[in-house]
């Protein structure tokens, strides 16, 4: 009884130890393992994208959205790896057996690996004493390797297919849950870098390959079988600017080079550039271009805009999800079946360029952030009314490029039949007084201040603030006579005498015997003044001017 007790307690410690230990990889196969509890003991649910042989232990999202990548999948019901069926017995009961490396490339469907592995004098190796990770390509996955690569490989002598099998093995034993985000392992051919990535969906790459069936254990190590055959990394993400031809013309590369971030693409980091073609930059308006290529602040704000400050592998990304950029601005990277999109729009002609510092997804449109924008090319569907009168009633002219400008759109509802129907010298003017002549954000303004407009105008900030009525209190009505004798500027609404004649003595009798209640909107130009019923109470609405900060000049009305 002993003996059975402290069993007990061992596995049950074991197991909580190894559930707070566990990845992300971990408990996705867990939760697939619940989603098929009614099929029988040790069955995973899975989804394959229609049309398709992918697999995924998806995610909640993707379950209850029945999709991946905005594709339908179907639910399949697979044993969860390590475990297999026995014939007559429901689910999958029996665990796998244990073999080595070698034989465990069988078991889970890898067998042109373990034939390559035969035929390249690995066997051995895989057969013998000592603890590896070996990363197996599937069947799938040589079949998809292109055919000049693979043929390659395999009729240049054993060699290149011995070197490049020991590219997908490390000397030493790691489950998923040892594998780390952005963790860089050394290979067991020359000690090239493996590049792992861990993701909060459960996917783990490897390269940005994906592992589709994780720690399937052998005697002496463990197998992850990847749905890709991995080659050597040995370039940065600026070494493939350099040499990569659809790069080649005047585009990223001299970007790069006269933003002065060619420096940091070529150092140590986990980065994902959305990288614009040839084509990408055909497409631009050669003055766009020109303006661009001008000002170096524009250019660096330009390039970060294509920089994440980590590894988004294509294999990772199931859904539509928000990241943020080294420029400070969010995109938002997704997938639609076997294309990703960016913002929504399928962009990326090639995926997946694994550099020793990040990846590169080349795409045939520029990304453009607002920094990179003149002012009038920040202006929306909403407002386009606004933007085409600009355009015909000649304003754009005057705005000159080297010149800072805040303008202040109209909605398209703004401009009525009778605006339209004015004379167009007249609307001129009136639009010329939308154009403040200084770059002013939201940040700069206060109340008060006075902004200069293209047409000469001055325009008044006005700022209103709620505040909560427990702060702004006042006991009673006496201390408005004080608050008005004070210097500032006031908008009073009085009530004239016979307004005080709708009252009932009722009313009038209240007004005797309760406080006023004043509400000071403070920070304010104006001071609003009105009377109004509040429960058993009569409620006085105020606002107080924000005063000028000291040194401002008052420019003239």
């Amino acid at each position: 009884m002993i003996l059975l007790f402290t069993a007990t307690f061992t596995i049950l410690a074991l197991s909580s130890l190894d559930q707070v230990e566990s990845s992300a990889y971990d408990k996705i196969v867990t939760h697939s393992r619940i989603r098929a509890k009614n099929e029988g003991p040790n069955v995973c649910a899975l989804q394959q994208v229609m049309g398709t042989k992918k697999k995924y232990f998806s995610t909640c999202r993707n379950w209850y959205n029945k999709s991946i990548c905005g594709k339908k999948a179907m639910i399949l019901y697979e044993c969860c790896p390590g475990y297999m069926k026995l014939e007559g017995k429901r689910g999958c009961p029996a665990a796998a057996p244990i073999d080595t490396v070698f034989g465990t490339l069988d078991l889970v469907n890898a067998k042109i690996t373990q034939r390559y592995s035969d035929q390249s004098k690995l066997r051995e190796e895989l057969e013998g004493a000592g603890s590896y990770t070996m990363f197996a390509p599937s069947d799938d996955a040589w079949e998809e390797l292109d055919p000049t690569l693979k043929d390659a490989l395999v009729s240049s002598g054993n060699t290149e297919l011995y070197n490049a099998l020991h590219y997908h093995m490390v000397n030493k034993r790691l489950l998923t849950k040892d594998l780390k985000n952005d963790m860089t392992l050394e290979s067991m051919y020359n000690k090239q870098g493996l590049y792992i990535n861990h993701y909060s969906n459960g996917v783990v790459t490897v390269n940005c390959a994906r592992i589709i069936h994780g720690n399937q254990v052998a005697t002496n190590g463990v197998v992850h079988v990847i749905d890709r055959v991995i080659s050597v990394v040995s370039q940065t993400i600026k070494d493939v600017i350099e040499s990569n031809d659809d790069l080649a013309s005047l585009n990223v590369r001299t970007v790069a080079l006269t933003s002065g971030l060619q420096g940091q693409l070529a150092e140590p980091g986990h980065y994902t550039l959305f990288a614009p073609t040839n084509e990408a930059f055909d497409k631009l308006d050669s003055d766009v271009l020109e303006r661009l290529m001008s000002d170096t602040t524009v250019l660096q704000a330009l390039l970060k805009y294509h920089l994440l400050n980590s590894v988004q592998c294509s294999e990772a990304i199931m859904a539509g999800s928000i990241y943020g950029t080294l420029e400070g601005s969010n995109i938002e990277i997704g997938c639609d079946g076997e294309s990703l999109t960016v913002n929504g729009i399928k962009m990326v002609l090639k995926k997946d360029i694994v550099t020793s510092n990040g990846v590169i997804h080349l795409i045939d449109q520029m990304l453009m952030p607002d920094s990179a924008k003149q002012v009038m090319e920040l202006i929306g569907k909403s407002q386009s009314v606004f933007s085409d009168m600009v355009s015909e009633l000649g304003l754009s002219a005057a705005m000159q490029p080297e010149t800072e400008y805040t303008i202040l759109a109209p909605l398209n509802g703004a401009f009525s039949d009778e605006v339209m129907s004015m004379d167009q010298r007249l609307l001129k003017i009136i639009l010329e007084n939308h154009i403040v002549k200084l770059k002013v954000s939201l940040s700069d303004l206060y109340s008060g201040q006075l902004l200069e407009t293209l047409g000469g105008k001055l325009l008044r900030v006005f700022i209103y603030r709620t505040v909560r009525e427990k702060d702004l209190e006042k006991e009673n009505y006496a201390g408005l006579t004080d608050l008005l004798k004070q210097e500032g500027s006031y908008t009073l609404f009085a009530p004239v005498d016979a307004a005080f004649g709708t009252l009932t003595e009722e009313d009038i009798t209240l007004l005797k015997s309760k406080p006023f209640v004043l509400y000071f909107f403070l920070d304010d130009v104006q001071l609003l003044l009105g009377l109004f019923p509040h429960s058993d109470i009569m409620t006085i609405l105020l606002s107080r001017r924000h005063q000028r900060p000291q040194g401002d000049p008052a420019l003239p009305l």
